[in-house]
């Protein structure tokens, strides 16, 4: 793995990241019922989720890629169409961004499980990662490795996301509820979704 394509990996992770979707939704329910003291067990379920979604995607990637370099060809393909896809439908979705405070005094340990059911069973996010993952893997390095690193810099990204909008959220909060805030989210994000489908497609089409 070569030391542009993890900064690759960062800075997209980094931007699909700080789109709010359900994950974000939850954080900011509690933060916003309950204060900056529900950050840490919220982010640490967060952090588990993904861990587990995550695994589970790359194990379903790594067989794939160890069955057949051509299915594995083909899943970056659809995986590159797929980016381009979640980046329209994020341009369309607007600046809706319903977070209902949350004021039934959770436990930590509570607040954790919570975050990690909906982070980890969320269908989407076994999908989207067997989609993103493949287009900064490489089949001749050592598969065991690249899980290590591209999972321990998702899940440390995924944590600090978490904090900074259960803080933000419990000292700011009409600008985390904010439609404008939302929607300029939204279609950066989408932006750089599309962005990156049409650069996979294109790192594809010149591997060839």
């Amino acid at each position: 793995m070569t030391i542009e394509t993890w900064l690759a990996f960062t800075g997209t992770s980094i931007i699909l990241l700080v789109i709010p979707g359900p994950t974000v939704l939850l954080v900011v329910s509690y933060a916003l019922g309950q204060g900056w003291r529900t950050a840490l067990p919220t982010a640490a379920g967060v952090a588990l989720g993904d861990f587990t979604a995550m695994t589970l995607s790359m194990l379903g990637v790594g067989a794939l890629l160890a069955t057949s370099a051509m299915l594995f060809a083909a899943l970056k393909w659809i995986g590159a169409a797929y980016l381009v896809w979640l980046g329209i439908k994020l341009w369309q979705g607007g600046g809706s961004f319903n977070a209902v405070p949350r004021t039934d005094r959770a436990s930590a340990l509570k607040m954790l499980g919570h975050a990690w059911i909906v982070t980890a069973l969320n269908p989407k996010s076994i999908t989207f990662f067997v989609a993103f993952l493949p287009q900064f893997l490489s089949p001749n390095g050592s598969f065991l490795t690249q899980l290590i690193v591209f999972e321990t810099t998702f899940v440390v990204l995924a944590f600090a996301n978490a904090v900074g909008y259960a803080l933000i959220a419990s000292r700011a909060r009409a600008l985390v509820r904010s439609a404008k805030v939302t929607r300029i989210f939204n279609k950066a994000g989408g932006t750089l979704l599309i962005g990156a489908g049409v650069a996979a497609a294109a790192a594809r089409t010149a591997q060839n």
